[in-house]
């Protein structure tokens, strides 16, 4: 939590959680916040809520944990900064308290709310420091808004980090995608504070939590992207999108990508507008990029997340009558480079160690990851129907044809890297 909102004054933001950006979203326009180190929230979509209250029992491993539902506000603290709060429903108090905010950083500038009375964990932080701390936190944010402007025509971007610092918490002042959709949530909110100042948001878990420096792959599924509920001109948009790129081809286009390449010491980062413009050649080799540190590529990574998709692919042909409009699918791995974990390692060992990290009996964070720990999950069902909607008007049979042509396709390039990678 940055110095000049953690030590807002406690009576102001009184049992409230303020939400900072999510360094990691690489794609999607709803904004995405951190609610504390394993919790994130966005806004709250009925569709999407509904989707997660009466998910499969099949699909839970292959989607984030829903956490629950806060009440969020537009403030300004006294230097008219703009800040987003995240507060308990009425009478749910108990519920989110269950939420560990334990892993909050600094814990002595950590919010909290509680059924007592909120506290700040330090009180000897003074007014004077407070001044000191957001006079240098606004300096920062002139030179970063500065940045942004030229992020904001960047479709492709490479940042030199320092190694020996924390290469993770250098992503916070580099990613271009969490920026902007912070920013454009803070403009919409700003723009309707006059009628409207509290919103719902969900809290789900943050699927990169574990991980010390994620590299995260963003894909757009599917061969259709429209909802049903969609207008002729919001129709008529994602079909024109979909037949100018790789998801009318072969189903799945790069939405967004973040990697960390220890070769070169660089964070790259890919966004959709590129990913849009992206032949089915020029798909495998983004690909192939996203599995590349730099100085090799990560093979050990491959029967790993050939193996979860297939296992998702299995699950979702089975779906009877969803449809997952516009949703993306997540790859993640750790990008940090660990000693112990050599090239020539034995995939089928490696593999061993990829499904501890998702066994559920351990609990959501009891494996430490290790470098050949990968994470498959679908995210973002604001378009997602199924027959068990009632309100929908258009009721789908069969399994989501789209969506599954485009995880086949998937598993094929990405054995094709492999299989071309070791000849």
């Amino acid at each position: 939590m940055s110095p000049a909102f953690g030590a807002m004054e406690v009576e102001h933001y009184a049992k409230g959680v303020l939400l900072e950006p999510f360094v990691h979203q690489v794609g999607g326009h709803s904004c995405v916040l951190r609610f504390n180190d394993k919790t994130i929230c966005k806004p709250l979509i009925q569709r999407e809520h509904q989707f997660y209250e009466t998910l499969p029992t099949e699909m839970h491993k292959f989607t984030p944990q829903y956490e629950g539902v806060v009440s969020v506000s537009f403030e300004e603290d006294e230097d008219g900064n703009l800040c987003l709060i995240a507060y308990p429903l009425n009478g749910d108090h108990d519920n989110l308290e269950s939420i560990d905010n334990s892993d909050c950083e600094p814990k002595n500038k950590l919010l909290r709310w509680s059924n007592k009375k909120t506290v700040l964990e330090n009180d000897k932080i003074t007014k004077e420091w407070v001044r000191q701390h957001r006079k240098e936190e606004k300096m920062k944010s002139h030179k970063l808004e500065e940045e942004f402007e030229w992020l904001k025509k960047s479709e492709v971007l490479y940042y030199s980090v320092e190694k020996k610092g924390n290469v993770s918490s250098q992503f916070k002042h580099h990613n271009p995608w969490s920026m902007k959709c912070h920013q454009q949530q803070l403009r919409r909110m700003k723009e309707n504070a006059k009628h409207r100042n509290q919103y719902k948001f969900i809290l789900l878990e943050n699927l990169t939590s574990r991980y010390e420096v994620p590299c995260v792959l963003d894909l757009k599924m599917g061969t259709r992207q429209h909802g049903d509920d969609a207008s002729e001109e919001k129709k008529a948009n994602q079909i024109r999108k979909c037949q100018q790129s790789t998801s009318a081809v072969i189903g799945v286009r790069v939405c967004g990508m973040q990697v960390y390449q220890t070769g070169t010491g660089q964070l790259m980062f890919m966004n959709k507008y590129h990913g849009r413009k992206l032949s089915v050649q020029g798909f495998k080799e983004a690909l192939y990029q996203f599995f590349h540190n730099g100085k090799y590529l990560r093979r050990e990574l491959f029967e790993p997340v050939i193996k979860k998709l297939t296992e998702l692919k299995s699950v979702l042909e089975k779906q009877e009558s969803y449809r997952f409009y516009s949703s993306s699918l997540l790859i993640i791995y750790d990008g940090k480079e660990l000693q112990e974990v050599t090239v020539d390692s034995d995939p089928e060992d490696l593999e061993d160690l990829s499904e501890e990290s998702s066994d559920e009996s351990a609990g959501a964070y009891a494996y430490k990851p290790t470098a050949s720990t990968v994470d498959v999950r679908m995210i973002d069902f604001a378009h997602t129907t199924c027959k068990y909607y009632g309100e929908d008007s258009v009721v789908h049979e069969g399994q989501d044809t789209g969506y599954v042509f485009g995880l086949q396709n998937l598993i094929s390039i990405i054995k094709e890297i492999r299989d071309e990678s070791s000849e």
